[in-house]
């Protein structure tokens, strides 16, 4: 029998996102209002927005579900997501919200005013943006299918149809209020099922030894057993498994449970892996995560909104500390799989742990089911945010430099409330079609390449752009398409190429470790050698990104 609580907890979650967005189109008026919000938002309302867009579906779902997998190796996504807050505060923040740009392609034509520039910049935000938003849809899916037993492209279809609308109607002033109401409710679904699995865990720390109802393989598996380990089967019958041995399951076939793991002396998951390219692969993943924050146009958007430098500074210790918190949450999850839900392992599965851990460990009781519900509300809640603040960075660009070019109103021009409403359906489109047809992908995979690209692009943008006055269109032009166009490539080959091994998978599953460098020194030699392209007004663009507010006539 399902959870008679997880769809109304679903549809409450939604019905609130969208009173939520209509409140919010009261005061959308104008386009600074769609785009900025009209600079108005305060450290405290913004930071929480942006704990609400950026933990997403990789920090809902995915976290949990690669710890689950691989275990300590990928503790460094946590880590990174939430420490790339500190290089924003250090290198971009207050000087991006002073240039008095209105999106990346804005901030090219403030810096370096080249059109082909902001023309570049403006297909990588796209990309970026739609590559981010893939995951999004694909938790939501996940999420349905797993708790509900709806169907996938349902969840799908139900995130981008309500995003779309609440981004839509009233831009960046309405999803500010969505997104920060999302972010203290994707907490507390985290925490307080946390608390009772905690406690259970320290009562009885022995998992289940039935079957779980309902878990069936996807497709045709061959599993290989890494552990001594019973198997139990639906029929009650069990098996005794040692290490190495092959097992084959068909489609639709009843998972086993897994038990008898000795998780508490086995603990070779918790050490980093020895295999081709390991800690080259640890030290990417660092790179992309570190720098790729700094990269992704959605959460640079937000600085947009602040009153001034100071206050963009400010927003970002906040929103420290608010990830920070968070990020523990789905660390914990994921040990707590490998006790409970170990079964996931033999699926593939491993992104629904968070989803299946509250009746796994306390049962289908009232008490695991009211858990199970409250966590798949924050789970829709992670998809929604996200999705929302993905939908407006990239509707930004297309109604300034796609839509604007079109009507002969030239790239930049802010254009009208109708552009940008036309822009979010467009661009709310293709993220969907893309989703309903990559289900297989990991999320954190998905966004951990993302982070590669931004990290790859926009960040060594950033940097040189704010700190270095010889930067020229052609060398900022050059790094991107040079850096970013690696990244890109390893995203394609990552999702369309066929599998590879050895050094040569290390280095396109977690690209950043090559391509941010290759970024960077592309950019340098090129500005270098095209000296002469350095903008006339350079120093004065400099001291407007770092002479504070206050000092300026």
């Amino acid at each position: 029998m399902g959870n008679p609580y997880t769809v109304p907890a679903i549809v409450a979650v939604t019905l609130a996102t969208l009173a939520i967005g209509f409140y919010g189109l009261k005061l959308a008026r104008t386009t600074s209002d769609f785009l900025v919000a009209s600079r108005v938002v305060s450290p405290t309302w913004n930071a929480a927005a942006i704990g609400g867009e950026y933990l997403s579906a990789a920090s809902f779902l995915g976290v949990a579900g690669l710890i689950l997998k691989y275990g300590v190796d990928v503790l460094w996504y946590p880590v990174g997501f939430a420490a790339g807050y500190l290089a924003l505060l250090l290198f971009v923040a207050a000087p991006l919200r002073r240039s008095g740009a209105f999106t990346l392609p804005d901030f090219c034509e403030v810096r370096l005013h080249s059109p082909g520039l902001r023309k570049l910049a403006t297909g990588f935000v796209v990309f970026i943006g739609w590559l981010y938003l893939v995951p999004q849809l694909q938790g939501a899916g996940l999420t349905l299918t797993t708790v509900a037993g709806g169907p996938y492209e349902l969840g799908a279809l139900l995130v981008g149809v309500v995003v779309t609308a609440n981004v839509a109607l009233g831009g960046m002033r309405a999803i500010t209020f969505v997104q920060a109401f999302q972010y203290w409710l994707k907490l507390t679904a985290l925490a307080v099922p946390a608390m009772f699995l905690v406690l259970h865990w320290q009562a009885d720390g022995r998992p289940p030894v039935t079957p779980q109802e309902g878990l069936t393989f996807p497709a045709a598996t061959t599993v290989v057993i890494e552990h001594d380990a019973t198997l139990t089967y639906a029929d009650g019958s069990s098996k005794e498994v040692r290490p190495g041995e092959e097992l084959v399951f068909q489609a639709g076939d009843a998972v086993p449970q897994v038990s008898d793991v000795d998780t508490a002396h086995d603990l070779d998951w918790l050490l980093p892996g020895n295999d081709a390219g390991g800690m080259f692969g640890t030290y990417s993943l660092i790179l992309a995560t570190f720098l790729g924050t700094m990269g992704l146009p959605h959460v640079l958007v937000r600085f947009y909104t602040n009153p001034n430098g100071a206050a963009a500074r400010r927003t970002t210790l906040v929103v420290l500390g608010l990830v920070g918190l968070f990020y523990f949450l789905p660390t914990l999850y994921g040990v707590l799989g490998r006790v409970y839900t170990p079964q996931l392992l033999m699926t593939g599965e491993t992104d629904a742990v968070v989803l299946l851990l509250p009746t796994a460990v306390l049962g289908t009781g009232v008490l695991g089911q009211l858990l199970a519900a409250l966590v798949a509300a924050g789970a829709f809640a992670a998809f929604l945010s996200s999705s929302s603040g993905l939908l407006t960075s990239v509707a930004g660009v297309i109604s300034t430099d796609v839509l604007a070019h079109a009507s002969d109103r030239g790239p930049g021009q802010r254009g009208s409330v109708r552009d940008f409403r036309m822009a979010a359906m467009i661009a709310g489109l293709v993220p969907v079609v893309l989703a309903l047809n990559v289900a297989s992908l990991d999320v954190s995979q998905v966004v951990g390449l993302a982070f590669a690209v931004a990290a790859s692009s926009f960040c060594p943008l950033l940097v040189l752009g704010i700190w270095w006055r010889r930067l020229t269109d052609f060398g900022a032009a050059a790094g991107i398409l040079v850096g970013g166009g690696a990244a890109v490539g390893a995203v394609l080959v990552t999702i369309l190429g066929p599998p590879l091994e050895g050094w040569a998978a290390a280095l396109i599953a977690q690209p950043a470790a090559w391509t941010v460098p290759l970024a960077f020194a592309v950019m340098v030699a090129v500005s270098l050698a095209t000296r002469r392209r350095t903008p006339p007004d350079v120093g004065t663009t400099m001291l407007r990104l770092h002479a504070p507010e206050s000092l300026r006539l």
